[in-house]
C-alpha cells in the first residue's frame, strides 16, 4: 500500500529483510523499529546497549533511519532517546506517547531527525479540538525551538 500510495517513508514494523527488500526496490525510505516491541499499544523492552546494536545492523544493512517507541519504553526513556539520536549517525524518529509539554522540550533539547504525534491529540492532550491542539503544539515548538536551528527541517 505505501508504494501504490507513493510516499517516502515506510515506519515501523520490526525490522524484516523481506521489508527491507521490498522498500529498496520501490524507493521507500524505511525506519524499522529496534528493541523488543510487543503488545497494543506498543510497549518497546530490551536493553539500550542491546537496542543500539541492533539499529546499527539494520543501519549496516542499509536501512533510512531507525523508529524509536521512546516513551513506551520499559526503562529510562529519556536516556534512551538521547543515546539513540547522540550515537546514531542516522535519522531517529522518536514515536509514541509524546503527550505533554515536558516531552516536546525534550524533544527540542534532544532534537531529534523527526516524531510523530497521534494518540496523544486524540486523547486531548493539548486541548479539546484537533485543529487547535495542532496550532498550540507548532507554535510551542517554534516560540521554544533552540538557537541554531533556524535552517533546520523541524521548525
Amino acid at each position: 500500500m505505501a508504494a501504490e500510495c507513493g510516499v517516502d517513508f515506510l515506519m515501523g514494523t520490526t525490522f524484516s529483510d523481506t521489508v527491507h527488500d521490498f522498500c529498496r526496490t520501490n524507493r521507500l525510505n524505511y525506519l524499522p523499529f529496534a528493541g523488543n516491541v510487543s503488545q497494543r499499544p506498543s510497549i518497546l523492552d530490551g536493553n539500550i546497549e542491546d537496542m543500539l546494536r541492533e539499529a546499527r545492523r539494520y543501519l549496516e544493512k542499509g536501512v533510512y533511519g531507525i523508529d524509536l517507541l521512546g516513551y513506551r519504553y520499559t526503562g529510562n526513556a529519556e536516556a534512551l532517546i538521547e543515546r539513540f539520536v547522540k550515537e546514531l549517525d542516522a535519522p531517529v524518529c522518536v514515536a509514541g506517547s509524546i503527550n505533554s509539554y515536558a516531552r516536546l522540550d525534550t524533544m527540542l533539547r534532544v532534537c531529534p531527525w523527526s516524531f510523530t504525534i497521534g494518540s496523544a491529540f486524540f486523547e486531548h492532550c493539548f486541548g479539546d479540538d484537533l485543529p487547535g491542539q495542532i496550532s498550540r503544539v507548532y507554535q510551542y515548538l517554534k516560540q521554544s525551538k533552540p538557537a541554531g536551528t533556524e535552517d533546520t527541517h523541524a521548525f
